[in-house]
């Protein structure tokens, strides 16, 4: 079939006569490739450094054009160690993917996550609210971080790995002040805990509250280095907390909690999922068939 397309192509096409039908193919590997690679750049925070790296371009060559030989020189000496800055940079992205391509999970070199079930969200919300409400009322310290866009899994690593739904009754053990993982953070992923016990990068905020301890710091180190939300309870007043972005929002009840985590997380959810071409396709392909099966 897609010989006779191109022989066809060739024949009302001059310019297609050259084209090869391997032509074809490693162009169409090419594109997934750099697609894949977007899309995963954009998922995860290297996307910022990717922006960088196209300014910097973008300024070699505005200094090219408009002959700023001090400029040019100094920006051409900064590409020539532009690929070890960026083995750098880039050191756990590379290595989260040489590590799948070594285990033979080539399918998930590129998509490490699998898809969402919003139902898995709203049950991970209505448990760690209700959780939240009476550890707070129990002055029980608990720091949960729900993942977004940019992958966690340093932090995983540094605690216990778990898979399992969130409940209120297992969160209210993980973080019972007896309980060997309590001390740690609790890592929410696509609405299923991921890791207990994980330890999260100290704010680097001098400007803090001394009024806040060790738990609130780390809660917001992770917010800063990531876009992940993070909810707190403190273990001297009970007061909950959340941070989002690098900034805490401290005395939240029960019910501007869970409106916080509902507008940050399902929404942004929702925009994340129309904003990606085949998730759309297949969104529209569903509610097309439940219209016919009705």
């Amino acid at each position: 079939m897609l010989q006779t397309v191109l022989s066809f192509l060739q024949e009302e096409i001059p310019f297609m006569a050259t084209v090869r039908f391997s032509d074809l193919i490693d162009l169409a590997i090419l594109s997934f490739v750099i697609y894949e690679v977007l899309w995963f750049m954009r998922r995860t925070s290297s996307g910022r450094v990717l922006k960088g790296i196209f300014v910097l371009a973008l300024a070699m060559f505005v200094a090219s054009e408009a002959q700023l030989t001090a400029t040019s020189y100094l920006l051409s000496r900064v590409v020539e160690w532009g690929f070890v800055v960026l083995v750098i940079l880039f050191q756990p992205e590379l290595r989260r993917m040489l590590e799948r391509m070594g285990s033979g999970k080539l399918a998930n070199v590129f998509t490490p996550q699998r898809m969402v079930d919003p139902h898995d969200l709203e049950v991970a919300i209505t448990q760690t609210v209700e959780a939240y409400t009476q550890l707070s009322r129990d002055k029980v310290g608990a720091l949960m971080v729900f993942e977004r866009q940019n992958l966690l899994d340093d932090m995983i690593k540094t605690g216990t790995a778990l898979d399992c739904s969130v409940s209120s009754e297992l969160l209210k053990n993980l973080f019972w002040n007896k309980a060997p993982l309590h001390d740690g953070a609790v890592i929410v992923r696509n609405g299923r805990i991921v890791g207990a016990g994980c330890m999260l990068p100290l704010s680097g905020n001098v400007n803090l509250s001394r009024e806040l301890g060790m738990r609130h710091r780390a809660g917001i180190g992770a917010s800063e280095h990531s876009d992940a939300v993070v909810v707190i309870v403190s273990e001297e007043t009970g007061s909950i907390s959340a941070a989002v972005g690098g900034m805490l929002k401290r005395h939240l009840a029960p019910e501007t909690l869970e409106r916080l985590l509902r507008n940050e997380l399902l929404n942004e959810k929702e925009e994340q999922d129309s904003n990606h071409p085949v998730i759309s396709r297949l969104t529209d392909l569903l509610a097309r068939g439940r219209k016919e099966a009705q």
